[in-house]
């Protein structure tokens, strides 16, 4: 009883899962060459905020032991 109860819920979430990612694909659009290019600078600039941030933890963190 209880394996068809979890068969039941499993394929009720999986089918959910399907109606909800079908409707987020039927609304989503293709990005224009100027938005795709916003994005681009926006991570990279992200990207290498990050990782100066993490080299100058680094550097003090050898400087301090």
């Amino acid at each position: 009883m209880e394996e068809q109860e979890y068969q039941q819920t499993l394929f009720s979430r999986l089918k959910s899962f399907f109606f909800e990612s079908k409707r987020v694909f039927r609304i989503t659009k293709k990005p224009s060459k100027e938005e795709f290019k916003a994005i681009v600078k926006i991570s990279s600039i992200g990207i290498a905020v990050i990782g100066i941030i993490g080299f100058i933890i680094q550097i003090i963190w050898r400087l301090v032991s």
